[in-house]
């Protein structure tokens, strides 16, 4: 028998889970895509898959779902991937 609060912070949780997971999926897939075009050694095209992984490595860190540091971390390594290319 647990109490109202408790249930509705399990469901809280829940919900929060499912968003912050959906959010972390598409960071890493966007990273993933950057990954892919600087293997297959396509400059114009890794740029923009950059600054769209870029762009959700923000997103995801402003809200917390990730840390800033991490956020920086790792453009920071995908900006330096991208000059090695060039």
């Amino acid at each position: 028998m647990s109490s109202k609060s408790v249930e509705k912070r399990d469901r809280q949780n829940a919900k929060r889970r499912l968003r912050n997971r959906a959010a972390k999926s598409t960071y890493r897939t966007a990273v993933k895509k950057f990954e892919a075009e600087i293997a297959a050694g396509d400059k114009a095209k890794a740029e923009a898959a950059m600054a769209e992984a870029a762009k959700l490595l923000d997103s995801v860190a402003g809200k917390g779902i990730i840390h800033k540091n991490t956020a920086s971390r790792k453009k920071s390594r995908m900006a330096k991937a991208l000059a090695k290319l060039a």
